[in-house]
């Protein structure tokens, strides 16, 4: 009697839930001192004209996430796991040459310095020019350039048609990152990635950068993931907020929850660490003791208990148990082992009254 052999079939993932759907996204990359898990199973959504903000300390795996979404980890030695969904389009497992398509059409970045970004010996017009031209092969030399001028003029740069044929070193800091949003969005993208746009410039600037993504946002519809330490930035445009630590995520939620009434010890070190304008402060700013983790070696349980002053309510569970992302409220996710009810009151008592 002949045997039939039926070849297993892995069942479908669920369709996704939202224009941006990144379910258990980990990359790891191996090393000669070991592997480093930069990003080790993250989960978020995100809608079209909505903004994610993502927070935490240098080495916690935020840009590492935003360049998966972009697929700048295919071809290099990065194991990738997980799915991330852009408008039904599953990117981690996609041809190389799919997710080269989408990039710069569909999802765009803006990087975090604009000087190294952009290309000392070409005049920034031409370059802008280009990333036009690699998804409009048919364009004219003339509409490319008349593409390019319009965005320079979009983005707040005065005399356009001048300032195409500039380098950029002639430009200063406000006027080159204005530049790279230029470019990032001359083929109208659907999904804008902001990595520390803000970063090295002054407050000013940073303040009409801000203004500037907004106004954008409403223009184009996009939806926007800004990565950066600027808490301030982050609750002034953010609808979502995803605080990460040690390349997980420590807390997830609607940015009033988080900013209002966050829920992890880490996030309160953030919000602590963190300077108030609209109040006098009594005591002087409270650093987050200790450093973060190495990436290569993350402490076991919950990576944060040896920074955190309230492990020792918990006991031995934060050193052995790494806490999963749980619902407190509605939409509102937090890895913590600390009970509900004593993160609560620890807020109360202890941390709202020095915020």
């Amino acid at each position: 009697m002949s045997a039939v052999i039926e070849e297993a079939v892995t069942p479908p993932s669920p369709a996704p839930r939202a224009f941006l759907d990144v379910r258990d996204l980990r990359v790891h990359f191996p090393t000669d001192d070991g592997l480093v898990k930069s990003v080790d199973g993250i989960s978020f959504q995100l809608d079209r004209n909505q903004t994610l903000g993502i927070v935490g300390e240098s080495g916690s795996g935020k840009s590492v996430t935003s360049q998966a979404i972009l697929g700048l980890h295919k071809g290099t030695t990065a194991r990738i796991e997980g799915e991330i969904w852009l408008d039904g389009e599953e990117l981690v497992h996609a041809d190389a040459d799919d997710v080269r398509r989408l990039r710069g059409s569909k999802m765009a970045m803006i990087f975090q310095d604009p000087l190294s970004a952009l290309h000392p010996y070409f005049k920034v017009g031409a370059q802008i020019s280009e990333a036009f031209q690699v998804h409009h092969p048919d364009a004219s030399r003339q509409e490319r350039r008349d593409r390019a001028i319009e965005m320079l003029r979009r983005v707040g740069i005065p005399n356009p048609d001048k300032r195409y044929d500039d380098y950029a070193h002639q430009f200063s800091g406000g006027m080159r990152q204005r530049a790279m949003i230029a470019m990032a969005l001359v083929n109208d993208p659907s999904l804008l990635i902001a990595d520390e746009p803000t970063t090295a410039l002054d407050v000013t600037v940073q303040a009409q950068i801000i203004d500037l993504m907004v106004d954008l946002q409403e223009e184009f519809g996009s939806a926007i993931i800004i990565i950066t330490h600027d808490l301030g930035v982050v609750a002034e445009i953010a609808d979502d907020v995803l605080v990460m630590y040690g390349g997980r995520a420590a807390e997830y939620g609607p940015a009033d929850e988080v900013f209002y009434r966050p829920e992890h010890p880490y996030a309160w070190g953030l919000l602590g660490s963190v300077t108030r304008l609209d109040r006098v402060r009594e005591e002087r700013l409270r650093p987050i003791p200790g450093t973060p983790p190495s990436l290569i070696s993350v402490p076991s349980g919950c990576s944060f208990h040896p920074r955190c002053p309230y492990a020792s309510r918990v006991g031995a569970r934060c050193r052995t148990d790494r806490p999963d992302l749980e619902e407190t409220t509605a939409d509102h996710l937090v890895a913590c082992h600390l009970p509900p009810a004593d993160r609560a009151t620890i807020f109360r008592d202890e941390i709202a009254p020095t915020l």
